[in-house]
């Protein structure tokens, strides 16, 4: 750790520029932030794309950074802001600068900055120094600011555990006013001392991410403020629902902003997530705290135009429904999104109410290389191997000859095949920028003359336990989970590339007389593609119809 007070900016050279680690100074009268972001640039691009990679080292634009400053509602004469991982300070700067030109500024601010990478501190140092002088030089503000060179989730996860006190325990420490982060985000193992440290918001093979956001929030005061900008896959899906459980008990969203492209907001960095600034409250449990809360939901497409989002406010209850056990957080962009959530939950049925399953492909090809083959006889001594490639909306191609390979042997990889049965393959990932989300073919056992198949882990496939799905259900199913209706809803619910199982099983679907209807209708198209739109639609009611069709 090391301590700091009011930096002056002594690290200057008499030529205008510091020792090598560290950078050039400040231009006169440059911003904190903007100097950040020149030194955080610098520091990037000596740095490999696995070494960025493997710390998820992706610096926050300049233009995120003030948004998510202006997002900070506390105020006072004296506050205290945490950034658990400040890279360059590019946010931490922001964060700062948006309290200093208030009208009702602070007296006295204290920074509390942590940064791991050892590489950067310098530069953070000379930023920090420059954001502390800059503040009491223009605007009388004190800041004091502290770098702890330690690791953030491991010196505090403890403070997550059931047998802590999820309070602040008057310690300053335990009792920040705000909490602002871009926070690494990579996958860890389950016994890495991170996990192990988080082990009570840990579940399957973590991202590194949520850790900080847990214990951030364990860290903030009652009505303190949370502020950070993440991937959107912690709002939905079974690897964040024991997060979500503790994660939402602390904070109550307040505002939560979407970016509508994966590749823009971290441009420079060509990161290829889907992203959201998450604005919450630390709760103080009062009785009656959530009554009357509104979520406000805004987008834009990317940086560029983030003066120009669009914003919309709901109910929480539209966005967070308390008695629902997996605590999704839905964020509808529009009143067609909130009639589209509103049909579907109308609907009586799911998979498992109708009798049917989804289970993910059993093949793992690493796993199985003495079993698979990239030519083989059909039936005899090899059965086809079904890949996403192979699956398309609407349609099944086997073999596709791209190089994969597409037989497995039959012989001793019975345990890996299923039997040559009717299902509905869905594809688990979406590819980047694709314009569905869900993609969806019916699989006819008759198309092939064999007793089992393969299918690659990276499908989903819906059956019925000890039968088998009619080709009217198969194909129904699948029309409908190609259509826009669909994909609008799992939007809604869902901010991830991957499509998993979990989330399949809770979706609602109509009556199974409709579903059969729908899959006699779609075999008399001569492209299932061509008039899916217009089927799938008259399963809404009138106005859902005008706006489904629309698209």
């Amino acid at each position: 750790m090391e301590s700091m007070g009011t930096g002056h900016g002594k690290h200057g050279g008499s030529d205008g520029t510091r020792d090598r680690e560290v950078g050039p100074l400040p231009a006169p009268g440059e911003r904190p932030a903007v100097y950040a972001d020149r030194l955080g640039e610098r520091y990037v691009a000596t740095k490999s794309d696995e070494y960025r990679r493997a710390r998820g080292l992706y610096l926050t634009p300049l233009a995120v950074a003030d948004f998510m400053g202006r997002r900070i509602k506390v105020s006072g004469r004296r506050l205290h802001i945490l950034d658990p991982a400040a890279g360059a300070g590019i946010l931490c700067c922001a964060a700062v600068e948006a309290l200093v030109v208030r009208h009702s500024a602070p007296e006295r601010i204290e920074l509390v900055a942590h940064e791991v990478d050892t590489g950067i501190t310098g530069p953070l140092r000379a930023v920090l120094d420059y954001l502390a002088e800059w503040c009491e030089t223009n605007h009388g503000v004190r800041v004091e600011v502290r770098i702890e060179a330690v690791d953030f989730v491991v010196a505090h996860g403890e403070a997550l555990r059931p047998t802590a006190n999820l309070l602040p325990d008057g310690s300053t420490d335990r009792n920040f006013d705000v909490v602002i982060a871009n926070p690494p985000y990579f996958k860890i193992g389950k016994t890495d001392p991170r996990a192990v440290a988080a082990s009570a918001v840990v579940h399957g093979q973590p991202n590194i991410y949520a850790l900080f956001m847990a214990v951030g929030a364990v860290l903030l005061r009652p009505g303190g403020d949370f502020i950070f900008i993440t991937p959107r896959s912690f709002a939905s899906g079974p690897y964040f629902r024991q997060f979500r459980t503790t994660f939402l008990e602390m904070i109550r969203p307040a505002e939560i902003h979407l970016f509508g492209s994966r590749r823009d907001t971290f441009n420079r960095d060509a990161v290829l997530q889907e992203t959201v600034i998450f604005t919450g409250v630390r709760r103080d449990h009062r009785r009656g705290e959530d009554s009357g809360a509104v979520l406000t939901i805004s987008s834009s497409r990317g940086v560029h135009d983030l003066g120009d989002s669009h914003q919309r406010v709901v109910p929480m209850e539209a966005a967070l429904d308390p008695e629902a056990p997996h605590k999704v957080l839905r964020l509808p962009l529009s009143d067609e999104d909130d009639r589209t959530v509103a049909l579907i939950h109308s609907w009586p049925n799911t998979l498992h109410r109708l009798g049917l399953d989804i289970s993910t492909g059993p093949v793992v090809p690493f796993r199985a290389t003495r079993f698979i083959d990239s030519e083989g006889s059909v039936p005899g001594t090899h059965v086809p191997l079904l890949w996403m490639s192979n699956v398309r909306a609407m349609q099944v191609t086997w073999p596709r000859n791209r190089g994969k390979p597409e037989y497995v042997k039959r012989s001793g990889a019975r345990p890996l095949l299923v039997p040559n049965r009717n299902y509905v393959l869905l594809r688990r990932f979406s590819a980047k920028e694709e314009a569905r989300r869900l993609s969806a073919a019916p699989y006819f056992a008759a198309d092939f003359a064999v007793l089992e198949l393969g299918l690659e882990n990276h499908l989903n496939y819906i059956h019925r336990p000890g039968g088998s799905l009619s080709e009217d259900e198969a194909r129904g199913l699948a029309a409908l989970y190609n259509s826009r209706l669909l994909d609008r809803y799992f939007r809604c619910i869902n901010g991830n590339t991957q499509v998993s199982a979990t989330e399949l099983r809770a979706i609602p679907l109509p009556d199974h007389a409709a579903i059969i209807g729908l899959g006699r209708q779609v075999e008399r198209l001569a492209d299932p593609m061509e008039g899916l739109e217009e089927l799938v639609a008259k399963l809404a009611d009138a106005p859902m119809r005008r706006n489904i069709a629309g698209g």
